[in-house]
């Protein structure tokens, strides 16, 4: 197992390349793309098309561990769940985004954001935000709240970001996202939805001339990697854990 995936029940890293321009949506230039991926990852047999222009290739989830690539109007995704290990996440992406120049007709001009993320999902059937107060903590003026008499948390997801250079180009963002109803914490029927934890790095504005998609996914991967090891496993991820297994 992954040293991500140890820490929670379901880890996957994404890739999503926001374009100024709109993606090829012609049936040769869509196929001739996914084509190639294929080639490149034999076991992503399944593809069809979403609304709105959404095309989709992936391998079969029975396993639990799979690839995906998806593009949008303006955005290209890739996503590995529960890969073998980081590097192979990173070399995957790098691999899909190695091919937009000449399958998309991506240039480094037609850069809005490269966007690098981390996901880590835990299973737990209860108030989600009240699991995430109690693993976390809240700043003093939000916890008073929390203490009126009869209250129940039905929304807490805290988000920070923090830019990662002076030209507040780079950033960072650490969300998380709780997936409880109104109804369920008033009748105690809980759902399998999994409350989920994103660590992401995100590089905005076009590349220059010098620069390519796949080096730039590497450099930001590398920071994702260290914010996640660093700071969010031990701060983040491992009280969430405990948390749940004391429930």
């Amino acid at each position: 197992m992954h040293k991500y995936g140890a820490l929670c029940d379901e880890f996957y890293v994404n890739m999503h390349l926001n374009t100024e321009m709109d993606l090829p949506q012609n049936r040769e230039a869509v196929l001739h793309f996914f084509e190639q991926i294929q080639k490149r990852f034999p076991n992503m047999q399944n593809f069809y098309t979403r609304d709105k222009g959404e095309f989709c290739l992936e391998e079969a989830k029975e396993s639990g561990q799979y690839r995906w690539v998806s593009t949008e109007m303006r955005r290209l995704c890739s996503g590995s769940v529960n890969p073998e290990s980081f590097d192979s996440a990173v070399e995957q992406h790098q691999t899909i985004l190695a091919l937009t120049p000449f399958e998309l007709s991506v240039s480094h001009l037609d850069c809005e954001s490269l966007n690098f993320t981390m996901g880590f999902d835990y299973s737990y059937r209860g108030n989600q935000n009240a699991l995430v107060s109690e693993a976390l903590g809240m700043i003093p003026a939000i916890e008073k709240l929390a203490e009126i008499s009869g209250s129940a948390a039905l929304s807490y997801e805290p988000s920070f970001q923090l830019s990662l250079d002076e030209d507040f180009k780079t950033q960072c963002r650490l969300a998380f996202e709780t997936r409880n109803t109104a109804y369920q914490i008033r009748s105690g029927e809980y759902g399998e939805d999994q409350l989920s934890v994103y660590l992401t790095v995100r590089r905005f504005d076009s590349l220059s001339s010098t620069e390519q998609f796949s080096q730039e996914l590497a450099r930001i991967a590398e920071l994702c990697e260290k914010m996640a090891d660093e700071y969010v496993v031990e701060h983040v991820l491992q009280p969430l854990q405990k948390t749940i297994a004391l429930k």
